[in-house]
């Protein structure tokens, strides 16, 4: 299954765990339900980490301390 957005995975993961979570599920149906539950969780990661990206690039500076910068700063504009 593909997620548009992070906000509709997330909703999807919930309603998952609540299913697993309940126990009243057979084997074969919780077993898919895991695997596509990691799945969404993989999607959902890649999503934070693109946005933490965005957010800020640590860089260091000429005396070796950290500083921050415009994840654009760095990417060609056209």
């Amino acid at each position: 299954m593909e997620y548009q957005d992070f906000e509709g995975a997330m909703k999807a993961l919930e309603e998952i765990v609540a299913k697993l979570e309940a126990g009243d599920l057979p084997l074969e149906q919780a077993l898919a339900l895991f695997e596509e539950g990691v799945q969404i969780s993989r999607f959902c990661n890649s999503k934070l980490d693109a946005a933490e990206r965005k957010v800020e690039i640590l860089l260091k500076n000429e005396q070796g301390e950290m500083e921050t910068a415009d994840f654009s700063a760095g990417e060609d504009t056209e």
